[in-house]
């Protein structure tokens, strides 16, 4: 038998390591690449005013991530596009983010918008989550498996207001709204909740858009003597009115604002008129996660962050972290690491909430993870109450 002289032996030896090396640079390039994150978001439409604070949280998220060194070694890169929040151009969008190479796409524009994201995410099987909307049809509407909400979905907003109401032992109330769609449907929401739990409502006022004064309806709150207002409306110019009225007329039962108040820019428009104003909201600024994020985020950004800025922030972190549990960037494998997402500790939620998606559901916002604060002078105040029960 003839052997292998030592000389032969030592080429074979170079040539399985220059194979290798040669097989090490050809993936380092892959490896290499950035993770790109899709986001549809509303620059100039109606949405604007909620999408972009949402955006700037994500942004944020995204720098502070490829400044730990990304997700398993790779930068995150976003590919933000306009959809002006009209459904049309969502659907283009996002296939632009789909040939583009997005992993993930973050849905925050308004629920149609988000619907028709949807078709094109279920065709080409390319996740999807809006951290922000909080329609309750979203996810029942289409039956999309890569797709998931995590924003509060509004019929827990309701829950944990009327909970507080239950709380403080309001047994007559009224309900004052505005004639927008929304403003109807929340209304007929609140509504429906205070009659299960047995709760009169002696007054329901109506403010119609446009209105110039809301005098005439919050006299008649008055004259029915509730124990407490619901505040309805989702509104601005409407709410601004109905709180003027109800600071002119001297009333004096506590008025209940629904998760519009939470938005500060009401703040601004309606200077003077909050003190003692609770309101239903999904950020408590005394948890520590929160009090990490408004420190950092305020050195970064030199401004303090809001709940709408804590719902991109965590959108982003929860992509994040499927990618990570998933060990990359196959679609399917992200999909099932985010269905199993479970017990993760966000930014916003009360204290002792996390997000997860029990099975067979798309929605992770913990039910008991609302929180009612209140209006200290111009200024969103201390929680004083949490949960739906």
């Amino acid at each position: 038998m003839k052997l292998a002289s030592p000389r032969s032996g030592r080429l074979a030896g170079h040539a399985v390591r220059a194979a290798l090396a040669a097989a090490v640079l050809a993936m380092a390039p892959a490896m290499a690449q950035p993770i790109k994150i899709g986001i549809i978001t509303d620059k100039v439409g109606p949405a604007k005013p909620y999408a972009e604070p949402v955006t700037a949280g994500a942004v944020f998220a995204a720098k502070e991530l490829n400044a730990r060194g990304g997700i398993l070694g790779r930068q995150v890169e976003l590919l933000i596009e306009d959809d002006q929040a009209r459904p049309d151009i969502s659907a283009t969008a996002a296939r632009k983010l789909v040939e583009a190479g997005a992993t993930f796409i973050l849905s925050l524009s308004l629920t149609p918008s988000t619907q028709q994201v949807q078709t094109v995410t279920l065709e080409t099987r390319t996740p999807q989550l809006t951290p922000s909307n909080s329609g309750d049809t979203l996810t029942t509407q289409i039956d999309n498996p890569y797709f998931w909400q995590t924003g509060p979905l509004g019929s827990t907003q309701i829950a944990t207001l009327l909970a507080y109401a239950a709380n403080r032992n309001f047994k007559r109330v009224a309900l004052v709204g505005e004639n927008s769609d929304l403003g109807q449907l929340t209304n007929r929401s609140f509504k429906a909740g205070l009659e299960r739990s047995g709760v009169q409502i002696v007054a329901e006022e109506v403010v119609p858009r446009g209105s110039t004064t809301a005098d005439p309806q919050m006299q008649k709150v008055r004259a029915a003597r509730p124990d407490a207002i619901f505040l309805t409306g989702v509104t601005t110019p409407e709410n601004v009115l109905i709180l003027r009225s109800y600071r002119q007329l001297g009333l004096k039962m506590p008025l209940l604002g629904n998760f519009n108040l939470s938005v500060p820019q009401t703040a601004v428009v309606a200077k003077g008129l909050l003190d003692g104003v609770v309101f239903v909201d999904a950020f408590d600024p005394a948890k520590p996660e929160a009090r990490r994020f408004i420190e950092a985020y305020k050195k970064e950004n030199g401004v303090e962050p809001y709940n709408l800025n804590g719902y991109g922030y965590d959108g982003l972190m929860l992509v994040a972290d499927a990618i990570k549990r998933a060990g990359g960037t196959d679609k399917e494998k992200v999909r099932a690491a985010m269905q199993a997402t479970q017990g993760y500790v966000g930014v916003l939620g009360a204290v002792g909430s996390s997000y997860g998606f029990p099975a067979g559901k798309r929605t992770g916002f913990d039910r008991n993870g609302m929180v009612v604060r209140v209006y200290e002078g111009d200024k969103q105040g201390k929680v004083v109450f949490s949960g739906a029960q």
